[in-house]
């Protein structure tokens, strides 16, 4: 969990103190920015490679080489005098993330019995999720206080524990040994409609949350002091939307994944339809912050129960896949912005939503296995 929480924190920290690394290595914002494009990129294209290339490797190893890289690129990053240096660092935390989140699912709930693994990957996100509620806003305060350098460090002392943690407690075992290691009942058809549903709700959602700060000054009318309040708001409906989520999966593993999508939805064209009445609008977007977090935590959680074959490649391919689709999602939303507006922007983006909606009814039509249940 401290690792997951580390590493999201680490994946978004820059981008509460991008005015502070642009002053101070003297690039432009936008520049800097790229540090946390370019991050998801690297995730969804290493993601599979890395996790064929280790396929063997006793996954203490792994998460213990995992977590070395992530402490040595947050101390690389933190003491780089020139934006190329920044960058390099950043990519090689990338890179330890892609496989880090292949790895790590099989890992945790395989010390677990089958019946429970649902609420350890429950667990596992509500870490994650506490990296933007906590851990970035933490690190933006402190590198304010301070410098940025203080801040993108504090991921290496994290790191750290949960590296001694990992590398003295958890057994090794080939990965082939791991209990979690394979599917409960794999079915490759089921797999194929929760990948693509995934990328598409990722797409979808980064199609507007991308501009989700601009939406709610010039449609909401918002202040900047409120737009402000409303992000917290945001970022606790995504946490709570993942402690309720996780108290089902077990019993409603591909259930939780459909409700979560059609949430996202839901909220997105909400929003549209709110036409910026403040209450309707302040609905709708808890709603989609409340279905931001579960999405990838139920598709996750679905490929431990449908993976065709080992279940850190079916991980990997999921994150890749996802990550794509924030990428795809923001390019995507650059491109509405100036055809149709931010509103626009967040139609389309409840659009591919309900196309991933879609994909899913269709991965329920009758033949399919029943859901399997505890």
């Amino acid at each position: 969990m401290l690792a997951a929480f580390t590493f999201n924190t680490a994946e978004n920290l820059p981008i509460g103190l991008l005015e502070l690394i642009s002053r101070s290595l003297g690039v432009s914002v936008s520049a800097v920015g790229l540090l946390v494009t370019g991050y998801g990129v690297t995730v969804a294209v290493a993601s599979l490679p890395l996790a064929h290339a280790v396929r063997a490797v006793p996954r203490r190893h792994v998460l213990t080489g995992l977590l070395t890289a992530l402490v040595v690129s947050s101390l690389m990053a933190a003491l780089a005098t020139s934006y190329g240096l920044l960058l390099a660092a950043r990519l090689l935390t990338a890179l330890g993330q892609a496989l880090f989140w292949a790895v790590m699912g099989p890992v945790a709930v395989g010390l677990f019995p089958p019946g429970v693994r649902g609420r350890v990957v429950g667990a596992l996100s509500v870490a994650g999720s506490l990296a933007l509620v906590l851990g970035v806003p933490a690190g933006t305060w402190l590198g304010r206080r301070t410098d940025w350098p203080v801040a993108v460090a504090g991921p290496a002392v994290l790191g750290l524990v949960s590296l001694v943690t990992i590398a003295f407690l958890l057994p090794t075992t080939r990965p082939n040994e791991q209990p979690a290691a394979h599917a409960t009942r794999p079915d490759s058809h089921r797999f194929a409609s929760v990948l693509v549903a995934g990328a598409l709700s990722a797409t979808g959602a980064f199609t507007g949350f991308t501009y989700l700060v601009t939406f709610l000054g010039e449609v909401g009318g918002f202040s900047p002091g409120t737009v402000n309040a409303l992000l917290v708001a945001f970022g606790v409906a995504c946490l709570a939307g993942v402690s309720v989520t996780g108290a089902v999966l077990d019993r409603f593993p591909y259930a939780a994944l459909t409700a979560a999508v059609a949430t996202q939805t839901l909220g997105m064209t909400g929003l549209v339809a709110a036409g910026g009445e403040p209450a309707a609008t302040v609905a709708s977007m808890l709603l989609m912050g409340g279905a931001l977090g579960p999405v990838f935590m139920t598709t996750q959680n679905a490929m431990l129960h449908c993976a065709p074959g080992r279940t850190d490649i079916a991980l990997a391919a999921n994150s890749g896949g996802y990550n794509a689709g924030i990428a795809a999602g923001a390019a995507l939303g650059g491109l509405v912005l100036p055809l149709a507006g931010v509103r626009g922007a967040f139609l389309a983006g409840g659009l591919v939503s309900a196309g991933a909606c879609a994909v899913l009814l269709a991965g329920h039509l009758p033949g399919r296995r029943s859901e399997p249940q505890g």
